[in-house]
């Protein structure tokens, strides 16, 4: 082979390969959690026959489309199901999951996400988008917290309730949550499912950031043990993850329908309750002051999601995350509300 011939192979396979590496690329960015901005979706569902015809191992057939450019819509031939407990029974519309064929997810926003969770306003009220807004915020600050989260994204839905005579279209502000078993996949884990692990036995650092979180956000609606709300994943032979999920009865969200775990003492889900087991101290002391030092990205997030929720519902999170962050700064409320208050071994209140 000549030289020119071969420096002229060389510049085609050089140009091949970046011309494939930059498909790649381009691939990658399509995936449904590398991006912020809403997916814009449109659903027409009969919310009697949801609920009356699924649960939790049975779908119903059902139709998904995407906006993929401005008024062009492409339908998805999604099966659907309701899910959860308590905003089954109480909520106008249910929480669902959806899930999609891998040969219709191929080329699409959805391909490696198939199955989603999907969460949308409880009820028809005109400011129940705002609730939504704040409890994905939940998860985005949960994000800050811990690498062990499940991935989200919001959505904005032109819902049609097929119960409804008028079938009139309204929009909905909601979000997709990741499935568990594409976050087990990231972390080469495996989620463990119906098989009681005592939180004691959980992998200190990451057990410890996910219990100063939940108390941030004034969550008592969890159990580690009966995994409530909550997801445990096995990395390895022996690490074993908390991975928190749900965080509408909280203090930050603050829901009408919002009531307080039946397991606490407590008169309001704005109380603050810290829940988690005794680890040593110099390691609660070292997670004490992660949050500290992460204090100003939690206001900063609050700002990043000012979209979703009114400017007086922003200054009441912050005024409500402040009084956490006091409580860290003062040795005496820390001692106190955590130190002092963290479950021991046998479950009582180290006193």
């Amino acid at each position: 082979m000549t030289k020119a011939r071969f420096a002229f192979s060389l510049l085609v396979f050089i140009l091949g390969y970046l011309m494939i590496s930059s498909l790649g690329i381009a691939q990658e960015r399509q995936k449904l959690f590398d991006s912020e901005e809403p997916l814009s979706l449109r659903m027409a569902v009969s919310i009697k026959a949801l609920k009356a015809e699924s649960n939790d191992s049975t779908y119903v057939d059902g139709e998904i489309q995407l906006e993929t450019s401005p008024g062009n819509w492409e339908a998805f031939p999604f099966d659907m199901r309701t899910r959860g407990n308590f905003r089954l029974n109480e909520c106008f519309y249910p929480p669902m999951r959806i899930r999609l064929k891998k040969k219709e997810a191929e080329g699409s926003v959805f391909q490696g996400n198939r199955n989603l969770k999907l969460v949308l306003p409880c009820s028809k009220t005109k400011n129940a988008d705002s609730f939504i807004g704040k409890e994905y915020l939940a998860y985005k600050f949960y994000e800050q917290v811990t690498e062990y989260h499940f991935r989200t994204r919001l959505v904005r839905v032109k819902f049609t309730n097929l119960d409804d005579r008028k079938a009139e279209e309204v929009e909905l502000l909601g979000f997709v949550i990741e499935d568990n078993d594409e976050v087990a996949e990231r972390f080469d884990g495996k989620i463990l499912k119906d098989k009681k692990i005592a939180p004691i036995l959980m992998d200190d650092l990451p057990t410890l950031r996910h219990d100063f979180f939940q108390m941030m956000i004034g969550n008592t609606d969890w159990s580690t043990l009966f995994q409530h709300n909550q997801e445990v994943m096995l990395i390895g032979e022996k690490t074993v993850i908390p991975m928190a999920y749900d965080f509408d009865m909280t203090g930050l969200v603050n829901p009408p329908y919002a009531q307080v775990s039946t397991l606490v003492e407590l008169e309001s889900v704005k109380d603050r309750l810290y829940r988690g087991f005794c680890r040593n101290e110099p390691m609660m002391q070292a997670v004490r002051k992660e949050f500290l030092e992460k204090e100003e990205q939690f206001y900063t997030e609050i700002d990043n999601q000012k979209l979703y929720y009114s400017e007086a519902e922003a200054k009441a999170i912050r005024s409500y995350l402040k009084e956490f962050f006091d409580m860290l700064r003062s040795d005496r409320m820390f001692t106190e509300k955590i130190l002092k208050s963290c479950r021991t071994v046998d479950g009582s209140v180290m006193k």
